[in-house]
Formats: structure tokens, C-alpha cells, sequence
């Protein structure tokens, strides 16, 4: 997989105080996708599988043809809504149960559908190397606050030992930004993803840290 030098997430928590959150958030990704991001990533952690299910049918609708769709954490809502894949966590679907179902649903659309997996530490990377996924995601890099209880940091260093560890696509996540993205990716992250930089102005966010990574 050739993952995009930017992983836009999109975190429904961002737009749960808005008065109409679902159109705040699918104006936020049809910015996005103007400012030309290639994939989006929806992530919502509450639990309410029926609005998490309702918000990946209207992305998917805005992103056809013009971005990809990774669901995080939900194999099933992301063959629901018709998405391009899922991001699993340590605690969710295990990837090889995932890549089955994927894979059995990517053949009757006649397209592969990905297979993400978040790590938190240079054993987990290692697992991780050896299982049926698309790619690896490692962090947080930095502190963060777009995760309740964030697993330790990594630092830059972190990114170097994965990279070592794994020849798979790398994803850096956590407390990422303009200022230290350029970092992250000597480090050896493929690519990066973003949460709360791309909250203000996204437009131009997402294309200064496509011209900032190059």
C-alpha cells in the first residue's frame, strides 16, 4: 500500500459541541478534501454504533472517487457504509479476523480493502510486522490531547525503532503538526496523521503540510 504523505482523522469528539455536529463535520471533510487530501480516516470512540454508521454513509458519500475512507475500529461499519478499510486498535477485531472479512467483501467489489493496526511500543510494532495488514501506525509521538488516557510517548525515537522493526507502510500519529511533521518523517514515518492541526483553517493546513513533507 502507498499511504499519502498526509492521514487526515477526523474525531466526531471535535464537533460534538457544535449545534449540528454531523453537518459541521462533513463541511470539515469536504474542506479537507479541497484542500487535496487523498484519504480520510473517521474516528468516533463513543460508542453509538447507529450515528457512527449514519456519519461513515455521509463521508463516504462526500469522499467517493475523491478520497479514500478508513472507519477506525469497526470492520463491520466499514463494510456497511461501503468504506475503503479499517483501523483496528490493540483491543478491537483482530487483524487476521478482519483481513478475512475485508477480503472476502474486497472480492465481490473487485477492489482490495485496507487493513490498519495501531502500536504503542517497539514489541507491538514487532507483532504487528508479522500480521496480515496494510500497514503499521505508531504513537503517540507527542503528547496529545485528541486521546482519553494516551498511552506513553515515543518521541522521535520511537519512529526510528519502528521503522527499524517493520518493513510495512509506517504511520506516525500523536500531537503531530506543521512545526514537527518534517521530524516525524526523517525519522522514518511514511506518512502522518493529524487531528487537531488541521481544526483551524483546514484548507490551508492540509496544503501547507503537503508542501511542508514534500
Amino acid at each position: 500500500m502507498i499511504l499519502p504523505r498526509l492521514y487526515p482523522v477526523i474525531d466526531f469528539a471535535a464537533f460534538a459541541s457544535q449545534a449540528d455536529p454531523v453537518d459541521s463535520m462533513l463541511r470539515f471533510a469536504e474542506v479537507l478534501l479541497r484542500g487535496r487530501a487523498t484519504l480520510i480516516q473517521f474516528r468516533d470512540k463513543s460508542g453509538d454504533a447507529a450515528r457512527m454508521l449514519s456519519c461513515a454513509r455521509e463521508l463516504r458519500r462526500v469522499t467517493r472517487e475523491r478520497a479514500s475512507l478508513i472507519i477506525n475500529d469497526r470492520a463491520d461499519i466499514c463494510l456497511a457504509a461501503q468504506a475503503d478499510g479499517v483501523h483496528l486498535g490493540q483491543d478491537d477485531l483482530s487483524p487476521a479476523a478482519a483481513r478475512k472479512i475485508l477480503s472476502e467483501e474486497g472480492k465481490k467489489q473487485s477492489r482490495p480493502l485496507v487493513v490498519g493496526f495501531s502500536t504503542h511500543n517497539l514489541d507491538q510494532v514487532r507483532e504487528a510486522n508479522l500480521m496480515p495488514i496494510d500497514y503499521v501506525a505508531v504513537g503517540p509521538v507527542f503528547s496529545t490531547a485528541s486521546k482519553a488516557n494516551p498511552d506513553p510517548v515515543i518521541g522521535l525515537e520511537g519512529v526510528w525503532r519502528a521503522r527499524a522493526a517493520t518493513a510495512k507502510p509506517l504511520v506516525a500519529i500523536g500531537g503531530i503538526t506543521r512545526k514537527n511533521c518534517v521530524q516525524v518523517r526523517e525519522a522514518g514515518a511514511d506518512s502522518v496523521a493529524v487531528i487537531s492541526d488541521l481544526l483551524e483553517s483546514p484548507v490551508k493546513a492540509v496544503e501547507e503540510f503537503l508542501r511542508i513533507l514534500g
